[in-house]
């Protein structure tokens, strides 16, 4: 049977929330997959002024999205750069960052806790993906680089995540993205795409593969560098009415209350954003 199940899990985790300018609705799902390898975060309040959404889709495992899940937002938070009031910045750091906090004596332990989280819950479904809501207090304490145990040496996991996030502070949306996890915008019922997925037929994406050593067959990279979807044996198509789904599937909606005006600040980290400059009198964020 491998890695999918002979039957989809199709129980859905879902969440919604809103304050008085966006309302937010998400669910997630299992589907074919033997496990749940995705995590999200969906915060309302990352500070009085900000929204933070992101969706986190495990590669060979789950503790590299859950970690991202519980951490990413809290390093965009305590950037220097997001004081400075420079969030593209902050988000591209707090990406970095998180190959850093995962080696080492403490990201070892890190990671050994998020994946006993699940072991708790024996004969549970998966489907239960993990969340920071409720999570360990975010203290502005930084002590990864100097925590010395028998795993000071750990240079990280196996396994990967791809990472999107959505922004929100004031009139700015700023989105960033590392994988196939993608974000659009509707703007009077057109989407539009707010990021870019990491194929290898893309020049940079191919170039950066072999660089590091990898190959690219018929269109798709080797393991070594694997951070494009994986091939799908089953989709949405044939079960659309049933609604089994295909692959672990997480999907958040953001809707703005009020609409956002033509010269509002809409970017991607690390790349250019043209032709995705919200505007119109109806406008929601799809994260997925």
């Amino acid at each position: 049977m491998g890695v999918y199940l002979s039957t989809p899990k199709t129980e859905k985790l879902s969440e919604d929330g809103e304050n008085d300018k966006l309302k937010f609705g998400l669910s997630s799902m299992q589907g074919w997959r033997a496990t749940m390898e995705d995590a999200h975060t969906a915060l309302l309040d990352l500070d009085n002024d900000t929204a933070f959404f992101g969706v986190f889709d495990g590669h060979g495992g789950k503790l590299v999205a859950k970690f991202c899940a519980k951490y990413l937002h809290r390093e965009v938070l305590r950037n220097e750069a997001y004081s400075a009031g420079d969030l593209g910045t902050a988000v591209q750091k707090a990406f970095f960052r998180m190959d850093e906090m995962m080696r080492g004596q403490r990201g070892w332990r890190e990671l050994q806790a998020l994946g006993d989280k699940i072991n708790q819950f024996t004969g549970m479904i998966e489907g239960l993906i993990w969340s920071p809501r409720g999570s360990d207090s975010n203290d502005q304490h930084d002590d990864w680089a100097f925590e010395e145990g028998p795993h000071s040496d750990f240079a990280g996991p196996n396994c990967g995540s791809t990472a999107c996030v959505a922004i929100v502070k004031n009139n700015q949306l700023v989105v960033a993205n590392a994988g196939d996890s993608r974000c659009v915008i509707s703007r009077n019922g057109q989407a539009y795409n707010l990021s870019r997925d990491h194929k290898p037929e893309l020049e940079a994406e191919r170039e950066r593969i072999l660089k590091a050593g990898g190959y690219i067959q018929m269109g798709r990279e080797s393991s070594l560098s694997a951070v494009c979807e994986r091939v799908l044996d089953r989709c949405l198509a044939p079960s659309t009415l049933g609604g089994e789904g295909c692959d672990n599937m997480t999907m958040i909606l953001v809707q703005f209350k009020k609409p956002i005006s033509q010269n509002t600040n809409a970017s991607t980290a690390g790349q250019s954003a043209s032709d995705t400059q919200p505007a119109g009198d109806t406008q929601q964020s799809v994260i997925q």
